[in-house]
C-alpha cells in the first residue's frame, strides 16, 4: 500500500543552506520512461503534525528565506513557531526553480531513530548523492533532478522527475533465522515542472493492515504472559513496574516498535509446594504460533541469554521483594523487539513474532538453587540433566506485531 505523506507546490531559494543556483535549466531536456515506481500521484498540501515540530532550538535547521511568513512556511512543508521557520522531525522534499531536489531527513523520522549515514538514493551514496550538510539530528541532500538515478517522464503539462531514498540496516544471522532491530525506511519522491509551476510529492512505503489476532494458549499448569505495567511515579523501575499488570487475551495482538522492551513472564499454576522451582531451558521466537516452525530466533539457551544476539535477552530476578507467595514458581526476562528478515534478500520479512519456552520443574535443595550458571563458558551439566529428566511443557505467547512508526 502506498500512502502520500508530504507534498506541496512551491518556489524556493535555498542559498542559506550553502546551496548555489545552477545555470538556467530546461525541464524538457531529459525525458525517459519511468519504471518500477508506484503509480503517479497528484500533488496535494501536506500537514505537519505538532509532534513533528518538537525540535530543540539547538538542533533546528532553518527552512525558507529569512523573514518568511507562517503561510509560506507551511506551504513548503516546514514548521513555524511564530518567529522561525524550520524543518520538522520527518523527511521534507522540496524542488527549486533551477532544477534541484532538496531532501532534508530527520533521525526521528522512524523509531528506532534512523542512522543518517545509512541513507542512499537510487544513484548510490557518493557525491553528488551524498549529504551536503548535517548535524546530529538532520542530513541535507541537494542534487540536480537529472542526477542520482532519477527517472523522468512527461505527464500532461508536467515533466516529472522521481527518485527513491532508502536506509540500510543491520541483520543478525542465527542457525534457524535472520532478524533485525533497525528501522528500514523507503520514500519515493518527485519534482514536477511546468512553465508556470513547480510541485513536490513524496510517497512513503507503508505496511499492510495488521493481521487478525491469533489464539495461542499454553499447556495447562504453565502460563507465558507479557507484562504491560508502566512507571507512573518518579524513581520507578520499569523492569519491576512492567509486571504489575499483564496483557489479556483481548489485547492480542500486542504491538511493539523495534527495540522496544518486551517483558515476559512464565509461571506455574496450581502448585503450592515451596520446595520446587520453575526453570526455563530454551526460549525462542518464531513468526507463526507453532513453536517448532521456522524461522526461529533464540532468546535463552539453557536458561541463559543467547550469546550471539547483539541485544542480549536479560533475565529479571524474582525474589521475596516481588510480593509473590512462591517466587521460585516464576521466571521473568526482557527482550528487545525485532522482526524476521528474508535469509536471501535480507529484506524485512515477517512482522509477527511469537515467543515460546520449554519449561521444567526442579527440586530445591541446599546444594542446588535451580538457577542457571550463565557465567560458565561450558554448558551447565546439572541444568541439562534436570531438563531432560523432568521436562514439563512448551508454553507460548500470543501474537506480537512489529509496529512501524508513522
Amino acid at each position: 500500500m502506498w500512502v502520500g505523506v508530504a507534498c506541496a507546490a512551491l518556489f524556493v531559494h535555498l542559498n542559506y543552506l550553502g546551496i548555489t543556483a545552477a545555470s538556467p535549466w530546461d525541464p524538457q531536456a531529459v525525458k525517459q520512461p519511468l519504471s518500477q515506481f508506484p503509480g503517479l500521484h497528484e500533488p496535494q498540501k501536506a500537514v505537519i503534525s505538532p509532534e513533528k515540530c518538537g525540535v530543540d532550538d539547538v538542533d533546528r535547521v532553518p527552512c525558507g528565506e529569512p523573514g518568511i511568513a507562517a503561510a509560506q512556511c507551511a506551504a513548503i512543508n516546514c514548521c513555524f513557531d511564530g518567529q522561525q521557520c524550520y524543518y520538522g522531525k520527518t523527511v521534507t522534499v522540496q524542488c527549486t526553480i533551477d532544477g534541484q531536489f532538496v531532501l532534508v531527513v530527520a533521525r526521528d523520522t522512524t523509531l528506532p531513530r534512523l542512522s543518517l549515514d545509512s541513507i542512499s538514493l537510487l544513484g548510490g551514496s557518493d557525491a553528488p548523492c551524498s549529504a551536503v550538510d548535517s548535524n546530529a539530528d538532520f542530513a541535507i541532500y541537494q542534487f540536480p533532478v537529472t542526477a542520482c538515478g532519477t527517472r523522468a517522464m512527461e505527464l500532461g503539462d508536467y515533466v516529472v522527475y522521481e527518485n527513491k531514498m532508502f536506509s540500510s540496516y543491520e541483520v543478525a544471522v542465527g542457525p534457524l533465522g535472520v532478524i533485525t532491530r533497525d528501522s528500514h525506511y523507503e520514500l519515493y519522491f518527485q519534482c514536477r515542472y511546468a512553465d508556470t509551476a513547480v510541485a513536490a510529492l513524496a510517497v512513503q512505503l507503508a505496511s499492510n493492515s495488521p493481521p487478525m489476532p491469533v489464539a495461542a494458549s499454553g499447556p495447562l499448569m504453565v502460563e507465558l504472559r507479557l507484562g504491560s505495567g508502566q512507571c507512573v511515579s518518579k524513581g520507578c523501575v520499569q523492569a519491576q513496574a512492567a509486571y504489575t499488570s499483564y496483557y489479556t487475551d483481548a489485547d492480542y495482538p500486542v504491538t511493539k516498535v523495534l527495540r522496544e522492551p518486551v517483558y515476559v513472564e512464565v509461571r506455574m499454576l496450581g502448585r503450592t509446594d515451596p520446595n520446587i522451582a520453575l526453570i526455563l531451558g530454551h526460549c525462542w521466537a518464531t513468526s507463526s504460533p507453532h513453536p517448532f516452525s521456522t524461522p526461529q530466533w533464540d532468546l535463552l539457551v539453557d536458561g541463559c541469554p543467547y550469546q550471539y544476539d547483539r541485544y542480549l535477552t536479560t533475565p529479571i530476578p524474582v525474589d521475596g521483594s516481588s510480593g509473590l507467595q512462591f517466587p521460585p514458581h516464576y521466571k521473568r526476562f526482557v527482550l528487545k523487539m525485532f522482526t524476521f528478515v528474508d535469509p536471501d534478500s535480507k529484506a524485512p520479512w515477517r512482522e509477527k513474532v511469537f515467543i515460546h519456552c520449554s519449561t521444567s520443574v526442579c527440586q530445591l535443595t541446599a546444594a542446588d538453587s535451580c538457577e542457571p550458571r550463565c557465567t560458565r563458558q561450558r554448558r551447565d551439566v546439572a541444568a541439562a540433566g534436570r531438563e531432560s529428566s523432568h521436562k514439563l511443557a512448551v508454553v507460548s505467547s500470543g501474537e506480537i506485531i512489529f509496529l512501524k512508526k508513522p
